[in-house]
């Protein structure tokens, strides 16, 4: 399968097409390869070439088989892929076909009734003649009643009024016969007696004119019966029908042909019946025989048929040669039973034409150039029609082209690509919601691209905050610590950081900035510089004189080195904040803080409060106190000031700071709060500090339910060992 498969693909490719992947295009290759392998062989003599020529044919019908699927493929997958090809399809159905059928069954109609016109037109001629025939004969007739009636005895009835104009006559083969009482008469001049008929028919009545069949020849007879004084007198005048006869009968008409000794089905049937009765043939041989003679009558009959007149040329190129059949009604002269003879007239329609309009010609010009006239005013208005059709489909095709061309560029990322629209129709109100729709992809992306850049941003925001927090839980001998901030977006405005000052001095600060989001996260960020600027300046701070040093050691937290620490009064640093905030930032900007400095050697935390919801001490015997000395908000009020408190840490007692993010969640029952807050830390104070963390952020989780965090939630948590 595999060398079949890469012979088909280096054959396609040699073509410059694609190899075949369905079978039915697979088998119609291998089938034209087997079919010109064949081609060569028809051109040997004898049985070898009628042997491939029968293979060879039956190999290219069966190619056409397998490729009609395959065009038919063709014309939905390619020629119907384009809309204008789909339009135009459609036109063609819905309108050129009816326009079509309607067409060709008027023609068929027309041509129909123009053959039968042509067939009345002869037979009307053939009837006007007997006519003419018929009266001459009864006038004949009369005439040899009277001249036997006078001679009873005669032995010969003489025609003078016929001798007068035999010659005339002879030339189209008249001839008469003449019965007395049911006697042959004899009838002078010799030549006009009719040697053939000897006797009266018995089926023969008064007043016959017809075309009858006599010894397979075609004759006009007519008969007619005279009784005086009780004898009766019969005449039969007998015209053969030939050539000349059918010359007449045809002029202004074209060409007739009748075929008189052609048999019809029944006689045929009846006389292969005898025939087959009266063999011992098998009954294929007689099958074959009956076929056999039918074809030789037929034969025949056609070598003998009448024929007359002539098709002159076409005076126009629709003036076609209009052929049609009809049988005409014979009489057999034995029987006097009707036969139908077939006639095959051939004409042309302007014969008929002139035929129908004989008596008016100047009207059937007039009819004619109207007719004319009517035509080309119909044209025109199909020709405008189809200009006009032309025209939406192109207006249909262009603006689905246009969408088309406008898909494309969009979907190689030109965003910019506009449809021109001019017009005012439900396509050009689909190509502006599709400018619109470009135009609402461009801005989205671009706000997209905005968006991933300030989320870049807020990431890298994130990750500088992230440093700003202290990296680790930071502990002293004697104080446990624990601090956690989760920001209710990317950045916080949040704040907490602990401060360590040697081995036994702790400074701790906890604040929440008005507002969220990035401009509250900028803000945090100068909180946590000024605060830790002022932790560090107080290093190079030198103290003069013994009110420093007795400062120092009255504190408890001085050094030999005459340097203090600010933190000692955290009421001076708020309100140094609060003027540095006031005058930096914009007047409804401010924060709270809570600032703390611990000394581990006193156990004592000295703090002050700005604007911070006042942190709580859960003592050792579950009692809670708060801390709640200090002042107003800072980075409201330009001169406000701070008030520091004292507070003394016992083993055991807890110091809760936290922001509002912690408290203030609410739920169909109200607010977190503080007593729950405590709650869940007295509950499971025995564990490290950590887990108690983890344990207040699993009871907010629980609180808010499946709402989205509100704020920022930040908590300081300190165990005194």
């Amino acid at each position: 399968m595999g060398q079949v498969r890469n012979f088909e693909a280096r054959i396609f490719r040699a073509l410059r097409r694609e190899p075949p992947e369905s079978k039915v295009h697979r088998l119609a290759f291998w089938v034209l390869i087997i079919y010109l392998a064949l081609m060569p062989g028809r051109l040997l003599p004898g049985v070898a070439g009628q042997v491939f020529g029968g293979l060879s044919l039956f190999t290219f019908l069966l190619l056409l088989a397998f490729c009609i699927p395959l065009v038919w493929r063709w014309i939905f997958g390619r020629f119907l892929w384009k809309l204008r090809n789909r339009l135009i399809m459609t036109y063609l159905l819905m309108a050129l076909t009816p326009i079509v059928l309607f067409v060709l069954m008027t023609l068929i109609a027309l041509y129909g009734f123009s053959g039968q016109f042509a067939i009345f037109a002869a037979t009307s001629e053939m009837d006007t003649q007997l006519e003419h025939f018929s009266a001459e004969n009864r006038a004949f007739a009369m005439h040899v009643a009277h001249l036997l009636a006078m001679e009873p005895g005669a032995k010969s009835v003489a025609l003078p009024e016929m001798e007068d104009t035999a010659p005339a006559k002879q030339e189209i083969g008249v001839q008469v016969a003449a019965f007395h009482d049911g006697k042959l008469v004899p009838i002078s001049p010799a030549s006009l007696q009719a040697s053939d008929i000897t006797q009266i028919p018995s089926w023969a009545k008064d007043h016959f004119s017809h075309i009858v069949l006599d010894n397979r020849k075609l004759y006009l007879r007519a008969i007619d019966m005279q009784t005086i004084d009780g004898h009766t007198t019969t005449l039969i005048t007998s015209v053969p029908v030939d050539k000349q006869s059918i010359d007449q009968v045809a002029h202004g008409i074209g060409r007739i042909e009748l075929v008189p000794n052609l048999p019809m089905n029944d006689e045929t049937s009846a006389s292969g019946d005898q025939s087959m009765a009266g063999s011992n043939k098998p009954p294929k041989s007689k099958v074959r025989t009956e076929i056999d003679n039918r074809k030789r009558t037929r034969q025949e009959a056609r070598e003998n048929s009448i024929a007359g007149g002539m098709l002159p040329p076409a005076q126009h190129f629709y003036d076609i040669p209009i052929t049609f059949y009809a049988p005409l009604k014979t009489t057999d002269w034995v029987t006097g039973e009707l036969h139908d003879t077939p006639t095959i007239v051939t004409s042309r329609p302007s014969l008929l034409y002139q035929r129908l309009f004989i008596t008016s010609l100047e009207i059937a010009a007039f009819v004619q150039n109207v007719l004319i006239a009517i035509a080309a005013f119909f044209g025109l208005l199909e020709l405008i029609a189809f200009i006009m059709a032309v025209r939406l489909n192109r207006t249909i095709t262009r603006s689905v082209s246009d969408l088309y061309d406008a898909t494309v560029e969009i979907d190689q990322g030109n965003l910019t690509h506009r449809i021109k629209v001019t017009r005012n129709d439900q396509l050009a109100a689909l190509s502006r919601s599709f400018n619109r729709m470009s135009y609402s992809l461009e801005r989205l992306l671009s706000e997209q691209r905005e968006k991933e850049r300030l989320q870049g941003e807020l990431a890298i925001a994130q990750e500088v905050q992230a440093n700003l927090f202290p990296r680790s839980s930071a502990s002293l001998p004697m104080l446990e610590l624990h601090g956690a901030c989760y920001p209710a977006r990317t950045v916080s405005g949040d704040y907490y950081d602990f401060l360590v000052f040697g081995d036994s001095g702790l400074g701790l600060a906890l604040g929440d900035i008005s507002g969220k989001g990035i401009s509250a996260a900028l803000l945090m960020a100068t909180l946590h510089s000024a605060v830790r600027a002022y932790r560090y300046a107080g290093e190079d701070l030198p103290v003069a004189g013994e009110l420093a040093v007795a400062m120092a050691a009255e504190n408890g937290n001085g050094s030999s080195n005459g340097h203090i620490d600010p933190f000692l009064q955290p009421g001076k640093i708020l309100a140094q904040l609060n003027r540095h905030l006031y005058r930096s930032t914009q007047p409804e900007k401010y924060a709270t803080l809570f600032l703390a400095h611990y000394d581990g050697l006193t156990s004592k935390l000295t703090y002050s409060c700005g604007g911070q919801l006042p942190p709580m001490v859960l003592r050792s015997d579950d009692s809670v106190i708060q801390l709640g000395c200090g002042g107003t908000v800072v980075g409201l009020l330009e001169y406000a000031t701070y008030e520091d408190g004292v507070e003394q840490l016992n083993s055991g007692d807890i110091l809760i700071a936290y922001s509002d993010g912690v408290t203030e969640p609410e739920n169909d029952f109200g607010e977190f709060g503080e007593e729950r807050l405590v709650d869940v830390v007295r509950r499971h104070r025995h564990m490290p500090l950590d887990a108690i963390s983890e344990q207040v952020m699993q009871a907010l989780r629980n609180w808010i339910g499946g709402q989205e965090q509100p704020d920022d939630i930040t908590l300081v948590l300190a165990r005194q060992r």
